[in-house]
């Protein structure tokens, strides 16, 4: 055999042994590919529920302050009127800011803080007596803690 013929035998499988390994190496280069993609699929998947939890936390404190401050507007307003009941003495806006406190825990709910906070308002507008008021203010502020108000409502300040 000439010195032609082995060079292009050796020339023939360099070319085929190239041709081999690179269609290897594309396969291996599309799977690592396909893996990759997969890989920032998953990554920006992760990425998007932590900003959706995110959110989902924020508008969770939002509401929670908000039925909080909603909750301590109608028991500052409730003490002012327990107030005006024991000694006579109470601003002319009283019952107007109380109405609109109680306005505001209807709205905000639930039913069970709407109904405590409106069986208190009846209490004090039928002049009830002042165990009957302190049971009926301690009732609303049971059922406002449960309802996720507890840091804004206290029972510290007795009738």
């Amino acid at each position: 055999m000439s010195d032609w013929g082995i060079a292009l035998i050796a020339a023939g499988s360099a070319i085929a042994g190239s041709v081999v390994t690179g269609w290897y190496a594309r396969g291996a280069g599309i799977q690592q590919a396909a893996a990759a993609r997969h890989a920032g699929d998953r990554q920006a998947e992760a990425l998007l529920e932590s900003v959706r939890m995110t959110l989902r936390a924020e508008t969770s404190h939002r509401e929670f302050t908000l039925r909080r401050q909603t909750y301590a507007e109608f028991l500052g307003a409730a003490e002012a009127r327990i107030l005006t009941e024991r000694n006579g003495r109470g601003q002319a806006d009283d019952d107007v800011l109380l109405q609109r406190a109680l306005g505001g825990v209807l709205l905000e709910g639930p039913p069970e803080a709407a109904e405590a906070a409106q069986h208190l308002v009846d209490c004090l507008r039928s002049h009830e007596r002042p165990d009957e008021l302190q049971r009926a203010k301690l009732a609303f502020v049971s059922v406002a803690q449960r309802a996720g108000g507890a840091e804004s409502v206290s029972t510290r300040h007795p009738l």
